[in-house]
């Protein structure tokens, strides 16, 4: 059985950690490298981080912040953030990420997914969706969660699988921030509809929220903010309710 992954996520704006909810209000929490460096000795899996603002303001990737924290950390670095060209995700992949994040780029140009997949393997290719549950349907966001797109949930991510993408990172916007839970029935059926790998995001407050998302919708790994950066779980704690839970997880000797 494969173990689930922990991935916690650093949201970047002008080489800061940020946080808000849902996707607004953004407070500064710090600096990334630093907080990087703390979550791969925690003993997460992986680590995001995604430059929240790349796509909405414009401006170039973040390659110099993104090799500092590749040699800051030992675990595999996923990478997003205004990645709208084959060059620029080249770029970030050399700079140290292990794999890329694309989300507004693939829902302006989905060919952007069928392009990169082939260049560079659909191991290196995650699409994010982001997606706010409106009149009992789950429709797709782009640019940050700022514009509204006509795209579906479930249709976008069945296209997005067939395009290429070797896994899909689902937020929803309605839960992101909330600390209330992760949206766990959109993310069942994302799972009954998908062969690829799903990762959950938004709305993880605390240890049971974790156990409860991995004990009802079967997704690969959970990706969280907020509760790691307030310092209110230590990721090797979690895992240790986890395994109480049988859910498995890699595990690892952590020295305070």
């Amino acid at each position: 059985m494969l173990c689930k992954r922990i991935i916690p996520c650093l949201d970047i704006k002008d080489d800061k950690t940020v946080k808000g909810v849902g996707f607004k209000n953004l407070i500064d929490l710090g600096d990334p490298i630093e907080m990087a460096t703390r979550y791969s000795l925690e003993g997460a899996d992986e680590l995001a981080i995604l430059d929240i603002t790349a796509t909405l303001e414009k401006r170039e990737n973040f390659y110099l912040l993104v090799e500092k924290i590749a040699a800051n950390i030992n675990i595999p670095l996923s990478v997003g953030g205004g990645i709208a060209t084959v060059e620029q995700a080249r770029r970030i992949l050399r700079s140290g990420a292990d794999k890329i994040v694309i989300n507004s780029a693939a829902v302006q140009n989905p060919s952007l997914i069928n392009q990169l997949s082939n260049e560079f393997g659909n191991q290196c290719v995650v699409v994010a969706i982001d997606a706010k549950l409106q009149n009992s349907a789950w429709l797709v966001y782009s640019k940050s969660a700022t514009q509204g797109t006509s795209k579906k949930l479930y249709e976008w991510a069945i296209e997005v699988q067939q395009r290429g993408a070797g896994e899909l990172l689902f937020t929803s916007i309605n839960h992101d921030g909330s600390n209330n839970g992760f949206a766990l029935e959109p993310l069942s059926k994302l799972i009954a509809k998908l062969s690829i790998p799903l990762i959950a995001s938004g709305g993880a407050g605390n240890v049971h929220h974790f156990v409860e998302l991995f004990q009802t919708a079967n997704v690969s790994g959970a990706l969280a903010a907020g509760v790691f950066h307030r310092n209110e779980t230590r990721i090797c704690d979690l895992k240790n309710t986890l395994l109480q839970n049988n859910i498995n997880v890699r595990t690892f000797s952590y020295e305070h």
